[in-house]
């Protein structure tokens, strides 16, 4: 089992940092300092930060009385934000739920480890939001409070949820590494002759952990028509694509502890630097292109047609999001996605290109 770091500086120490760092962001500022974000959040409570009870169960009833909120998950090269409500909320043990039009999340309860309510003043106004982070000071999901939101409900669910430890100091544990592909050349007959099998996509994690795979190896070993490799340009093709089009999809990005989703179309693409980005009243995505390295079109049978997803990877083989085709009661538009997908650029092999 990884050590647990036990050396840090003090909240006062990091405070002073923070002040003399104005402009920058607080998961830059960590990471010159050394420290978790998390820790910098720690550092200043008593200073406009309140440490909160992390439990889904106590969290969740209170955050729908803020009413109209902003929901953010991220990855180190991926963030989502959605606008909207914490309602509809399902507990579970091993994963719980945000179900409505808005707000659809998955949460996985052993990775909500700290929360705290931050209130930080900007622009002669008070910017209000609650934090939460995995074990190793990570961001799990982050809640920012609107203009629209209810600031009536703020005070009472801070006082609801305070925790009794109010330190401004933070400890962490050693960041986990990231899974790196996993397969088994040995049982890619039975991988092939399952995945035919399958009704429902979430019987792939259970088939991959059955095999002793994971996501990507598995990918990398089934082949086509299971699994495509494309070209990484196709991802940015593919937004573009989409932009404006109507074609509704459901666009997935998550962490160890949150996936955050959202259902529908959306119109406005605008790349800045290394991110390319939507812009939508509602619902902004921030993705780093740069960080893409693998990419791949992936087809699962189900009971009601084929999913089809196309999924991207970083250089170490973390899942940075994934889109699946939508379909609802009022529309069909898998069949556009289908087209779209099947319409992207593959990766050329080496002996393709000599």
């Amino acid at each position: 089992m990884a050590e647990i770091q036990t050396s840090f500086p003090s909240g006062a120490e990091i405070r002073a940092e923070i002040a003399e760092n104005p402009n920058l962001r607080s998961r830059d500022l960590a990471h010159k300092l050394g420290l978790s974000e998390a820790q910098l959040v720690a550092a200043q409570v008593g200073h406009g930060v309140v440490r909160l009870q992390a439990d889904l169960d106590l969290l969740f009833p209170q955050l729908a009385g803020l009413g109209e909120v902003m929901a953010l998950t991220r990855n180190e090269s991926c963030v989502i934000e959605k606008v909207g409500v914490y309602d509809n909320y399902h507990s579970g043990k091993h994963a719980s739920m945000v179900l409505n039009d808005a707000i659809d999340m998955r949460m996985f309860p052993s990775h909500w480890i700290t929360a705290f309510a931050v209130e930080a003043a900007a622009d002669n106004d008070v910017r209000r939001s609650i934090q939460v982070f995995d074990a190793a000071g990570d961001a799990v999901h982050k809640i920012h409070l609107r203009a629209t939101s209810n600031l009536g409900h703020w005070d009472n669910l801070v006082a609801e949820l305070r925790h009794e430890e109010q330190c401004d100091t933070l400890e962490v544990e050693p960041r986990q590494p990231t899974e790196t592909p996993k397969g088994d050349p040995a049982k890619v007959d039975i991988l092939r002759a399952e995945w035919a099998k399958m009704t429902d996509t979430h019987q792939f994690m259970r088939l991959t952990s059955k095999l002793k795979m994971n996501r990507l190896g598995a990918y990398r070993m089934v082949g086509a028509p299971m699994a495509r490799a494309l070209d990484v340009a196709a991802v940015n093709e593919m937004l573009e694509r989409l932009a404006g089009s109507g074609v509704e999809i459901m666009f997935f990005v998550g962490n160890r502890g949150c996936i955050e989703i959202h259902g529908g179309a959306f119109e406005t693409l605008k790349p800045m630097g290394p991110w390319q980005n939507i812009l939508d009243p509602g619902f902004n995505v921030h993705l780093r292109l740069d960080h893409i390295a693998e990419v791949w079109a992936v087809n699962k049978p189900t009971q009601r047609g084929d999913a089809i997803s196309v999924e991207t990877f970083d250089k170490d083989g973390g899942l940075i999001f994934q889109i699946f085709g939508r379909k609802t009661e009022e529309a069909d538009s898998r069949a556009a996605w289908k087209d779209l997908v099947a319409d992207l650029p593959v990766l050329r092999t080496e002996q393709e290109l000599a």
